[in-house]
């Protein structure tokens, strides 16, 4: 008998330090099972850090009882408590894109051409409702970060967290009155997205009408709470910041997490004693962003549960009951969706919400499909976000969307631009939702710098039925161009012994269009045009039909009908590396305002990119374009030369020649681009362009021939917060000179 005693008595002693003297009591009723609970702090990526230690946690042989946790505790905690394995566990997070998915980084694919012009113009959104000035409640939605989660839990059918294969609970934060909620039951995915929510990163999570955000703001370590479960043995594994020095706090984001870790980190250092095996990983080289070093700060979990395997394994010796083992849970990669009901949705009809899920009923639906349904959805920006429930209907699992709409429908938008055309620019801009009607959307540009502009458009979507728009435009520029130029194009003479002129063009263009979508990223439509143009020049020259010398080159007031087909899958439109793209336009023109015979401009482009090598990608593309009909306008002739400025009307980017250095009414153009992607968003380009440009180059036959012109360049091209940035040099061996261009931001 005092063997025995001894033989209970013994890992008291062993452990001591860890576990405390005050538990000698318990430890004698060892012959009864001892419940042991596992608490999980948050911490960002240094929570990664839980899996490490989970695993050695698995192979010391202890039976976890509960597990709760805050943040990126009760992520891992959920997902753990789930039933997925820390195998699974590892893998699931070292091939997850942390940057998209905070960043809630949308395919390029998911939206419509309307969004994806917004999302290639624009550096900065603000809130601007009832004329002031707001910042977003978060710099992320959270939407792909919920769709993570959503699919990763789409196995899961019970909405009690005690019920799951490890009873599970997480803390969050109510904004509203700074309490703490203890979350234990519902939809899980929605649960682990308020716990995690940081403030400022992301934006807030609602539940049962709560406004909720990160746990680890009121408790990030919630000892207390699975001590009230009545644990016998709570091992709690703290990934906490310490305070940093100065030194190290260098950004807002990161003064902000010391500022709210000052409370956080003095009560876990109170918590940390009223756990019995306390586990600290060495995380200091860490930050709540380091996701990129994810198999590093794993690795570190795994050595400190390592440096507490013995009392690990005295745990397990002290539970009576063995550790059963866990049924692998297998990720599913599809689904079979019942009815689709749809709440929340005042604004927005149904048919609006289904046509951009594109998703059928009673049939099975790949996760990548559902997601891109909701990826549609979050880019129209008209939703603060999109959660669902699966609900079992026999073999089917009916999809429960909860839709939250957004109360924010005007926004001001910013940009910045600097091409070798039009110089420096400055893009402010007013956009407004539901202007007149629930769909629609009015936008204005304003243009400021070297080049005054102006673009309005107003959008009617109305989804797979006919969409319509109208739009208005005003553009204008001048550059140095050869007087031979002038004399080529509209025939006139200078008073003047000159070389070059200084050229001023512009544009006045008004549209009114109706389009409908085949797919997401297929459209066509027709439409109304009219278009002013005017070519000046401050230098003065001769017009030898009416013998009087004057500054105005070419003037014109003009009038089409078009029709245009639009087929685009490319993955980024500066940057492709895989997708097609296939354009087609043809304008009509009538003597409306000016006399001039009938005649017709035909243009077209073809494209396709695709990936060779590891970060080695290389686009094909052709280009043309032919003017019918016997009126000769210079100011609708086909330009090509530069590279970096947004084209309009028949301006072309051509390297190796500078801007309008080659102009007939028809041209045909190739190019062939490889692009190495050899670091995170940064390029080096390889670039190689032929063309023919003749008058009547198609009638002639001579657009079979060898191309005419030809140009080479080698670039650095980089997606930054500006947009993409490129500089290049660029050589042609028709004219054995060189050009550099330089593009920074977005085009406008």
């Amino acid at each position: 008998m005092k063997l025995k005693l001894l033989f209970f008595l013994f890992p008291v002693f062993l452990f001591g330090q860890d576990i405390g003297l005050s538990k000698l009591d318990s430890l004698k009723r060892l012959h009864k099972d001892l419940k042991v609970g596992l608490v999980l702090s948050g911490g960002g990526a240094k929570g990664l850090a839980h899996i490490g230690v989970l695993k050695v946690i698995k192979e010391a042989g202890i039976r976890i009882d509960y597990i709760g946790g805050s943040s990126m505790g009760a992520i891992i905690g959920g997902l753990y408590a789930s039933g997925y394995t820390t195998r699974q566990l590892d893998s699931i997070f070292k091939v997850i894109d942390f940057g998209a998915l905070i960043q809630d980084d949308l395919p390029r694919q998911a939206r419509s051409f309307y969004e994806r012009k917004e999302a290639e113009r624009y550096v900065l959104q603000l809130p601007f409702d009832n004329f002031q000035v707001n910042l977003p409640s978060g710099l992320s939605k959270g939407q792909n970060i919920y769709n993570l989660y959503a699919q990763l839990l789409s196995h899961k059918e019970e909405s009690d967290f005690s019920q799951l294969p490890i009873p599970f609970f997480c803390i969050a934060t109510n904004i509203e009155t700074g309490e703490q909620v203890l979350i234990e039951e519902g939809d899980l995915a929605t649960s682990l997205s308020a716990s995690g929510a940081i403030p400022t990163l992301f934006s807030p999570v609602f539940i049962d009408g709560m406004m909720l955000t990160d746990g680890g703001v009121i408790n990030n370590f919630p000892v207390e709470e699975m001590r009230a479960k009545g644990m016998d043995i709570i091992i709690g594994i703290d990934v906490q910041d310490d305070l940093r020095s100065k030194e190290n706090l260098k950004s807002g984001f990161e003064i902000l997490t010391q500022v709210n870790n000052f409370r956080t980190i003095r009560a876990a250092e109170e918590k940390s004693l009223k756990t019995d095996l306390y586990i600290h990983p060495n995380i200091d080289d860490f930050t709540v962003l380091s996701f990129d070093q994810g198999e590093k700060i794993i690795k570190n979990g795994e050595v400190a549960g390592r440096e507490k395997i013995n009392t690990l394994k005295l745990i397990a010796q002290a539970q009576n009951k063995v550790n059963t083992p866990r049924q692998t849970i297998q990720l599913n990669d599809s689904i079979a969706i019942g009815k689709i009901d749809i709440v929340g949705n005042n604004k927005f009809p149904r048919n609006y919400i289904r046509g951009k899920l594109k998703v059928n009923t009673f049939e099975k639906t790949s996760f990548k499909k559902l997601n891109g349904g909701l990826n549609n959805l979050t880019a129209t920006g008209s939703f603060n976000k999109i959660n669902y429930e699966l609900i079992q209907n026999g073999e089917f699992k009916d999809l429960r969307l909860k839709i939250f709409e957004s109360e924010q429908n005007t926004q001001l938008k910013f940009g910045i631009h600097y091409d070798q055309l039009y110089k420096t620019s400055f893009l402010a801009n007013l956009t407004k939702k539901s202007f007149f009607l629930t769909n629609d959307v009015i936008s204005l540009d304003l243009i400021i710098g070297d080049n005054l502009r102006y673009n309005f458009d107003y959008y009617i979507d109305k989804g797979r039925y006919w969409s319509i728009g109208i739009s208005s435009r005003y553009n204008q520029f001048d550059d140095d161009v050869n007087f031979e130029f002038i004399q080529q194009n509209v025939g006139i003479e200078s008073l003047l012994n000159l070389n070059q002129v200084r050229l001023k063009n512009k544009d006045f263009t008004n549209r009114i269009f109706v389009e409908t979508f085949l797919t997401q990223g297929f459209k066509f439509g027709i439409g109304a045009e009219y278009k002013f143009l005017e070519a000046t020049t401050e230098t003065f020259i001769q017009d030898p039909e009416v013998n009087e010398a004057q500054t105005i080159i070419e003037k014109n007031n003009l009038f089409s009908t078009y029709s245009y087909v639009k087929f685009d899958t490319m993955n980024d439109k500066f940057y492709p590396s895989s997708g097609y793209l296939f354009t087609g336009q043809m304008n009509v023109y009538f003597p409306v305002f000016d006399d001039y015979s009938e005649f017709a401009i035909v243009k077209g482009e073809a494209g396709y990119a695709q990936p060779l090598f590891k970060r080695v990608s290389a686009y094909i593309g052709s280009e043309l374009g032919f003017r019918t009909g016997n009126e000769d306008l210079a100011g609708l002739n086909f330009f090509l030369g530069g590279f970096g400025n947004e084209p309009i009307n028949n301006f072309k980017h051509f390297l190796g020649y500078d801007f309008f250095t080659l102009s007939a009414n028809s041209y045909i153009k190739g190019i062939l681009q490889v692009d190495y992607n050899f670091y995170k968003k940064n390029h080096l380009l390889f670039t190689a362009n032929y063309a023919s440009v003749e008058d009547d180059l198609f009638s002639s036959g001579n657009w079979v021939s060898t191309p005419d012109f030809s140009g080479y360049g080698i670039g650095f091209g980089s997606q930054t917060i500006l947009g993409p940035v490129d500089l290049k040099y660029t050589y042609s061996p028709e004219t054995n000179e060189s050009q550099w261009f330089v593009s920074i931001g977005y085009w406008f």
